[in-house]
């Protein structure tokens, strides 16, 4: 009877959900002590109470999608003027080729633990800018552009990832920032989670094995010149309709946050879906967390 009392609203009692715990805790105490009889019907009561109210507020607590990779994110390629390409690669790479058949086929990394730093050293690279995002990056307050690079070393194989790829920050012509992305070869999207003026990048990267599509995200901030990497997603897409094998599947992940606290990165939460090959994809859902293998 008190539990129905307290679900009805109306009659200027307000419903359930929208009392706070302690109000309701409050009350039932009071309850208690002027009827004793009732003791073990309150305690009942208040188990229920608090769970329903645990349950609403999970339900209604806000979802913004970062990014959901079940969809087909297809982006056309830009195109940066030949002008533009020059003033960048020049002031990144001390010496560069224009084209990489321009290489040197006879290159070798001199006894280098690193061929990919020894082709960079040597000039043997044939770099090219690839995608290209404005913000304030660096600091808050600043205009600035940041350019994602592949520097495509000479002679870098499937095991090298076809070479490494960089992202140089500049302010007008001025080179603010130059750091290596650990293959990370795209800008999937720009955001400002916590609101302090300073743009995060959710950058991807990605690779083709047999006919299996493997890609990795992760949030990423560039302040103060540095890369600090926020949030390491791992893998959020792994396809292998295009592999003909028997079992082949397509599995995807969706990032999303809630509430965003004042000054504070929110938390992020990654939720796995798998579909089987087909042209619409029925996607369902399988986990939360780092994708499944």
């Amino acid at each position: 009877m008190i539990l129905r009392f307290f679900n009805a609203g109306g009659h200027g009692v307000p419903p359930l959900q929208s009392l706070p715990t302690p109000l309701v805790l409050s009350v039932l105490s009071k309850l208690e002590r002027t009827r004793p009889q009732m003791k073990p019907l309150l305690i009942l009561s208040l188990f229920a109470i608090a769970s329903v109210i645990s349950i609403a507020q999970k339900s209604t607590t806000p979802k913004e999608t970062l990014y959901d990779f079940r969809a087909n994110n297809k982006t056309t390629p830009i195109k940066i003027p030949p002008a533009t390409q020059k003033m960048v690669l020049s002031k990144v790479f001390r010496k560069y080729l224009s084209d990489s058949a321009k290489c040197n086929p006879q290159f070798e990394a001199s006894g280098s633990d690193n061929y990919l730093a020894a082709a960079r050293k040597a000039g043997q690279i044939a770099p090219s800018i690839i995608d290209s995002t404005t913000g304030s990056f660096t600091a808050a307050g600043q205009t600035q552009t940041a350019y994602l690079i592949s520097v495509s070393e000479c002679g870098a194989s499937h095991a090298d990832n076809f070479g490494s790829d960089r992202v140089a920050i500049f302010a007008g012509q001025q080179l603010v920032a130059d750091l290596d992305v650990d293959f990370r070869s795209s800008f999937a999207r720009k955001t400002d989670l916590n609101v302090d003026g300073i743009d995060e990048l959710l950058m991807t990267s990605g690779y083709m094995n047999q006919g299996t599509l493997t890609e990795g995200a992760a949030l990423i901030t560039f302040q103060g010149g540095r890369l600090n990497v926020i949030q390491d997603f791992e893998t959020v897409t792994e396809d292998s309709c295009g592999s003909g094998f028997p079992g082949s599947a397509a599995k995807a992940s969706v990032i999303s946050y809630g509430t965003v606290p004042l000054g504070k990165m929110p938390k992020l939460q990654q939720d796995n879906y798998a579909s089987t090959c087909r042209n619409v994809k029925r996607w369902r859902f399988i986990s939360s967390g780092k994708m499944p293998e």
